[in-house]
């Protein structure tokens, strides 16, 4: 009959106790996202019955009438959104792969460090930033040479477009781009780092160059990881409130294909007009407005999740290895 030291039942105590720790708290997180969506929905329960889907493509917003339709505000978040995050990994991706791949130990940890410290810039202040700074020079100097450049271009000249006042769909996708650099940029220095230093080196001494084994070797390793780390830059993207708020222009409901339109998120919308919902549509309306909002982030989320693991499973990918 097989015995067991007190020191090994104390060890089994001690992973069973932990173990239940971790299950709590996993329980509590989903929990407390099934909660939420339980208290939006209750919130914005009439706005629901009385506008169901038209409310998702509806763009007609009119408090005076109580009439509301969230597709400008579904818009502008898509966008932006999806725009900062164009603009930023290309630069972040190059960053990670310059820091972790070219530059000495010591000044790659100095550079990292400087970039990493924009994650501590609260939002309000990437938001005055861009409105004293960004706006006026994107009014006078980028937008006017997109639209000259580029305007004419038949199809895609059609996104640059229009006055040109700086406080627009471009603007807040520039702000929120500069905004999730530093957590692109951080995680995926850090699968980088992860790739197995014997797959590089065999790579180089089989006489491959710097680029084919960057190429070849360490990409196809880190794609879920890097796809991934944009995937949580896009998600801070999506719910970013006030540096988006104080560059968008919020005011206009407009759906055009001009990045020179002022507009709004659902975060700017919900941030703006919150505290002016002085009827109980117009409140359902708003509450139903965050209800989308975690709607369009769990698509996004999921979207994400589904792109990874198919990066993962391709060949040469880290799932393959």
């Amino acid at each position: 009959m097989a015995t067991f030291s007190p020191e090994i039942e104390g060890v089994q105590h001690g992973d069973r106790s932990f173990r239940g720790l971790v299950l709590i708290g996993s329980m509590a997180m989903i929990a407390l996202l099934g909660g939420v969506l339980v208290l939006l929905f209750v919130y914005s329960r009439p706005a629901i019955e009385r506008y169901g889907f038209s409310f998702l493509i509806s763009s007609d917003w009119d408090p005076v009438f109580d009439n509301y339709g969230a597709a400008p505000y579904i818009f502008g978040t898509i966008v932006t959104s999806v725009l900062a995050l164009l603009l930023a990994t290309p630069f972040a991706l190059g960053a990670a792969l310059f820091i972790s791949e070219y530059t000495p130990r010591t000044l790659g940890s100095v550079l990292s460090f400087i970039i990493e410290l924009l994650v501590a810039i609260p939002s309000v202040g990437f938001g005055l930033w861009g409105l004293f700074v960004l706006a006026p020079f994107m009014r006078s100097t980028v937008d006017p040479f997109l639209r000259n450049t580029i305007g004419p271009i038949p199809i895609i000249g059609e996104l640059f477009k229009g006055p040109t006042i700086g406080q627009d769909l471009l603007t807040a996708s520039v702000i929120l781009a500069i905004m999730i650099l530093p957590t692109i940029l951080s995680i995926s220095r850090e699968i980088i780092n992860q790739v197995p230093r014997l797959q590089k080196e065999g790579m180089l001494a089989l006489g491959a160059t710097k680029w084919e084994m960057l190429q070849k070797a360490v990409l196809p390793y880190a794609w879920g990881g890097i796809i991934g780390a944009a995937m949580l830059g896009l998600a801070r993207a999506i719910g970013e409130t006030m540096a988006v708020t104080m560059v968008i222009g919020n005011s206009s409901t407009a759906i055009t294909p001009s990045l020179f339109t002022p507009g709004y998120t659902i975060a700017s919308a919900i941030a703006n007009q919150f505290t002016e919902a002085d009827t109980p549509m117009y409140f359902a309306s708003i509450v139903e407005l965050g209800l989308v909002l975690l709607l369009v982030s769990s698509v996004f989320n999921i979207l994400a999740r589904l792109l990874v693991r198919r990066m993962n499973r391709l060949p040469g990918g880290a799932g393959a290895q």
